[in-house]
């Protein structure tokens, strides 16, 4: 059960990235709009500036539609932590906590008013999580006592 809610965290963070990345297009293209190429000649200066605008609050809402797939990924992730037994469970519930946070861009207007507080939820639990991987590591011994248990 372990591996298949494993795949299928990844498989949401995984989503999530490639949505994010083609949104980050959306960003980009505004640069080649305004540098005036002879292409876009036809159009006016302003009509130009309004496509631009189109196009980066393109980017904001494919970021947005991105959340809420990071928001699966880390709340299986959390579970998956809190019944492992070589993490501490309270990092488990952080990320759970963390993926719920993000899973409120279902709902766009509501995610966004409460970014601040989701954003350092999860900063929060990001730092946590590499803290404790850096300084304290898994608990070896019971990683493979838990390894050798699914063989």
């Amino acid at each position: 059960m372990s591996k298949s809610v494993s795949l299928l965290s990844t498989g949401w963070g995984l989503t999530g990235c490639i949505i994010k990345t083609f949104a980050r297009a959306f960003y980009i293209v505004p640069l080649f709009v305004l540098g005036g190429t002879s292409v876009l000649s036809s159009f006016s200066s302003e009509q130009l500036q309004s496509i631009a605008l189109v196009l980066l609050k393109l980017n904001g809402q494919g970021a947005n539609l991105a959340l809420p797939f990071f928001g699966l990924e880390w709340v299986l992730r959390g579970y998956l932590i809190t019944r492992s037994t070589y993490l501490p469970r309270w990092l488990g519930v952080l990320s759970f906590i963390s993926g719920l946070g993000w899973l409120t861009y279902f709902y766009p207007p509501l995610g966004s008013r409460l970014f601040v507080i989701l954003a350092l939820i999860a900063l929060t639990q990001s730092a946590a999580l590499i803290f404790w991987l850096l300084v304290f590591g898994v608990n070896e011994e019971r990683w493979k006592q838990q390894a050798t248990r699914r063989q």
